[in-house]
């Protein structure tokens, strides 16, 4: 009788340990296609358009700045101040995108989120602004305008509408890295996208009056490829800047300009003979003076 008992309590005891389910077998892995998960249940719709390599990339264009969206604001315990002029931004970091939980809601700009349309959210960037995102895995980029606010994780720089994240490849991943320049009008000609509905808004402070002695505010610069080291609504500002770029990187006179251009006074080098030279006046300027340099072509 002792040995039966001892025999049906190891049988049970073995029984039960077949049950316990295996850590490397347990609930099978979700799919590619939702790596990194969906917050809030956010994510694509169920038939998203096919066509979405046809949307064109945001054109850049002399808007005014939004009167209500680039106040300073808090969210979650964090102050947040926005950029009251458009001055050149580059940023590395991790760029996310939201889908069908804001598709059609009210951005902070006041305009209807679409999600395949080529927008971005940005903490911080004046609303409306335009950048280049460019991804650090494939080497693509696309150009988004700036009409919300967000990401508000410590570890994201932007957030992207679907379509956009789809030409970068960041859908199945859910995010990215990538590098965020800001651009103007005068950036390098990209596929046209409809206007969108004008924004209640409030333009710059005009432009101060340059004097006639300033030779880069007579005419505009020639065609060509130029770094742009700042652009400014203050034509003081940007006389600062140019003062301590000439003395800073030994450049000729002639070859730092300031050009009133956008209703902005922009600060600009050049013109270079090539996009590799301009390059590296952009790498030289940037660890110079500490500015985002860009290049910018006329």
């Amino acid at each position: 009788m002792k040995k039966l008992l001892t025999l049906l309590f190891a049988a049970g005891w073995l029984a039960g340990c077949s049950s316990v389910p295996s850590s490397k077998s347990s609930a099978p892995l979700p799919p590619q296609t939702r790596a990194g998960g969906y917050y809030l249940d956010d994510g694509p719709e169920a038939n998203p358009p096919k066509n979405l390599d046809q949307v064109p990339d945001a054109v850049p264009r002399d808007e005014p700045l939004h009167k209500f969206a680039n106040r300073p604001y808090e969210v979650m315990g964090k102050n947040y101040t926005p950029m009251r002029e458009r001055e050149p931004l580059r940023q590395t970091g991790v760029a996310s995108w939201y889908g069908k939980r804001y598709h059609g809601r009210k951005t902070s700009s006041g305009e209807v989120y679409d999600m395949y349309g080529m927008t971005a959210a940005h903490p911080t960037l004046p609303i409306p602004s335009y950048v280049k995102v460019t991804s650090l895995d494939n080497g693509r980029s696309v150009i988004v305008r700036v009409n919300d606010r967000g990401p508000f994780h410590s570890d994201r720089v932007i957030d992207l509408s679907y379509t956009a994240a789809w030409k970068l490849g960041l859908l199945g991943k859910g995010s990215g890295r990538v590098t965020v320049e800001s651009v103007g009008p005068d950036t390098e000609a990209v596929t046209p996208l409809a206007a969108s509905a004008p924004l209640e808004a409030v333009p710059l402070a005009p432009p101060e009056p340059a004097p006639r002695s300033e030779q880069s505010q007579a005419a505009a610069p020639a065609a060509g490829i130029y770094v742009q080291l700042g652009a400014f609504g203050s034509l003081e500002n940007a006389r600062k800047l140019l003062a301590r770029a000439r003395a800073a990187l030994a450049i000729p006179a002639e070859r730092a300009q300031i050009a009133f251009v956008g209703n902005l006074h922009r600060v600009k080098l050049g013109p270079f003979a090539d996009h590799g030279e301009a390059s590296g006046w952009v790498e030289r300027s940037s660890a110079a003076l500490g500015v985002a340099a860009i290049t910018v072509t006329r």
